[in-house]
């Protein structure tokens, strides 16, 4: 694994959500791999993107980590349509990702089974207003037991479907309310030092 793609999904809210902490875990984790000789390239979707170009960085890349706040339960908007188009987009020039898999010819075929990216890897790092006492436990109300990545499976199962393997994420929690920040960043530092193993 030499190639990290860093995706900064942040979109700004003026006066709730300015980018800042977002903007600070993509730097932390592009200086981490920068500093270990890693090849890093980066998108910050906010700024503007070129669709090919984008389809591009996630055929080069060995890992994908998307940075991103959880806004009402999901990425920003502005990722769902940067997702659509460069996915489709990499769909068309069969770049990472074929078909959905199925064969009318040979019906065990599975759906989402279609992707060549195999030995590629994906990871999300998000920021939260939910505490993690609202994950991982059956006794929390709106979650259910459900771990972060699991609340976000709309995201990771895009890069499942092209063939990705799916690494445990890292989430800040509380990010608003009680925000830990320093203890997150030690905390990052500790999974990305993890990848570095893969």
């Amino acid at each position: 694994m030499k190639n990290i793609l860093i995706i900064n999904a942040h979109q700004k809210w003026d006066g709730m959500s300015e980018g800042k902490l977002n903007e600070r875990f993509q730097n932390e984790i592009t200086t981490f791999f920068k500093d270990k000789d890693f090849v890093v390239r980066t998108t910050k979707i906010e700024d503007g993107y070129d669709i090919n170009d984008e389809v591009n960085k996630h055929d080069w890349a060995d890992l994908i980590i998307t940075q991103t706040p959880v806004f009402w339960f999901n990425t920003p908007w502005i990722h769902k349509k940067y997702i659509d188009e460069v996915f489709t987009s990499a769909l068309q020039q069969k770049k990472i990702v074929l078909t959905d898999g199925r064969l009318i010819e040979d019906r065990t075929k599975q759906y989402g089974t279609g992707g060549i990216s195999q030995g590629k890897k994906y990871m999300m790092s998000t920021t939260w207003n939910a505490p993690e006492e609202a994950f991982d436990n059956s006794a929390q109300v709106l979650f259910q037991g459900k771990s972060a990545d699991e609340a976000l499976i709309n995201l990771s199962v895009n890069y499942k479907f092209c063939g990705f393997e799916i690494l445990a994420g890292f989430h800040s929690y509380n990010v608003i309310k009680e925000p830990q920040i320093e203890k997150d960043i030690v905390r990052l530092t500790n999974r990305l030092n993890e990848l570095t193993r893969y």
